[in-house]
């Protein structure tokens, strides 16, 4: 066991297979650098959430001032940014999302999101897609199709779950546009047989993260809309990755126009510099809790030093206009993948929104066979993983996926650095298959 991580619990790890750990001194930028002060780029904003890299200015001031002014406060009173913070987000969301209920993290906000729809609804399920994931406590796990939900099977009563509108994989044998959309029919067909009568919400991620990295196809929101105003059914967006200008927009759901019931918040809400999560709800659904009583809440929530790095983070977007830098680099990401991907036998897909891209990795590109097949234990991602460390990249690689997600002030010369080690990585990877 190596010293550095003898007393800590590395997440979503068998800890033994991290050794050597990589032991992080300081970041600046688009670059964090080890202890040996090996330098990184980091083309995965850590985790989906370092949105405007590290060590920003303006970020870090706030927080210093508002630990000079008022480090802690219980969350049933208010302060001038917590009330401005709540305006803030009510401009920039769409529709009449305008009420905010803060949390500590995207988990707790989903969770949170499933307990409001049911108690909104007095209906006990929530619909969740087969290749999902919405945060790591008993709830959110256990309603997600990701294979990790198996260590908490059988999981909380109510979860159902439903196929992907996953092109790339077709679970109907079906192409898209030619289609239309069968797969929204077929979820129809489900919520029929399970009685809608009895479904609180379904719960959709714009651009499915780490479960699949794949965005949903042109029309799937609009009709999932459709799907659930028939029925009465709330509509739940996740957009803990997809939010604040992760896919070129805003937020996920505004490609299509779409107002969710409930959407939630977080990573980019704070850029990662504190622990900050939320659920913004309709109007409507918000005045349920003016005459009645809302069990809920959280002694950190809306943190005063978490709302002043909001505050900051929302200033920086708009000052900055990162959103549209997104899109726009988002746009130079994709060409350059597809450009990488027709060197690499490996490469069976590219996915690409904005700033959030998804390299998929086959063994066959004809019959498509991935990489690491689903449900199996390989050492495969995590050489991956050490590969690209070896030279210099920082990237999310899990079973047969590689996931991309650079902070959003990337510039057009970080790009082609990322794909000059990308690059050999692959051939690492194409090397390996081989030996499969």
């Amino acid at each position: 066991m190596e010293e550095y991580r003898r007393h800590y619990i590395i997440p979503w790890a068998v800890q033994e297979r991290e050794d050597p750990v990589l032991v992080v001194s300081r970041g600046e930028g688009v670059y964090f650098y080890d202890r040996a002060g090996r330098r990184y780029l980091d083309f995965l904003s850590q985790l989906f959430h370092c949105h405007l890299g590290f060590a920003n200015p303006r970020v870090v001031q706030a927080i210093q001032e508002q630990a000079a002014k008022l480090a802690c406060l219980s969350p049933i009173l208010l302060t001038e940014e917590r009330s401005e913070l709540s305006r803030r987000l009510a401009d920039q969301l769409p529709g009449d999302l305008n009420c905010i209920f803060y949390v500590n993290s995207g988990s707790e906000a989903d969770d949170i999101a499933f307990t409001l729809a049911r108690l909104i609804t007095k209906r006990p399920k929530i619909f969740a897609k087969y290749r999902s994931y919405h945060g790591t406590t008993y709830s959110t796990l256990g309603v997600a199709g990701d294979p990790r939900r198996a260590a908490v099977e059988p999981g909380p009563p109510g979860a159902v779950r439903f196929y992907d509108p996953y092109c790339y994989r077709c679970d109907f044998g079906k192409s898209y546009p030619e289609c239309n959309l069968f797969c929204a029919d077929a979820l129809e067909r489900q919520l029929q047989m399970e009685n809608p009568a009895t479904v609180a919400a379904i719960v959709v991620e714009p651009f499915t993260g780490a479960a699949g990295g794949f965005p949903v196809p042109e029309g799937y929101l609009r009709r999932l809309r459709e799907i659930c105003d028939r029925y009465g059914i709330l509509l739940i967006a996740d957009e803990v990755i997809t939010g604040f200008g992760r896919t070129g927009a805003w937020f996920g759901v505004d490609h299509e126009k779409v107002v969710p019931d409930m959407m939630v918040l977080a990573k980019g809400l704070t850029a990662g510099y504190a622990p900050l999560g939320a659920v913004a709800l309709r109007e409507s659904l918000a005045r349920e809790w003016e005459s009645r009583m809302l069990p809920l809440g959280s002694t950190f929530a809306a943190h005063p030093l978490a709302c002043a790095a909001a505050l900051a983070c929302l200033q920086e977007y708009e000052e900055r206009r990162l959103v549209e830098h997104a899109r726009a680099m988002g746009e130079i990401l994709g060409r350059q993948l597809h450009q990488l991907a027709q060197r690499h036998e490996c490469v069976g897909d590219v996915r690409c929104k904005g700033l959030l891209a998804c390299l998929e990795l086959v063994r066959d590109r004809h019959t498509k066979m991935p990489l690491v097949p689903p449900n199996t234990d390989s050492l495969l991602p995590l050489q991956i993983r050490r590969q690209a460390w070896q030279e210099g990249l920082h990237i999310f690689v899990r079973q047969h996926l590689i996931l991309l997600a650079p902070p959003l002030i990337i510039e057009p010369a970080h790009i082609e650095e990322a794909m000059a080690k990308l690059d050999r990585v692959l051939d690492w990877v194409d090397g390996q298959l081989a030996e499969l």
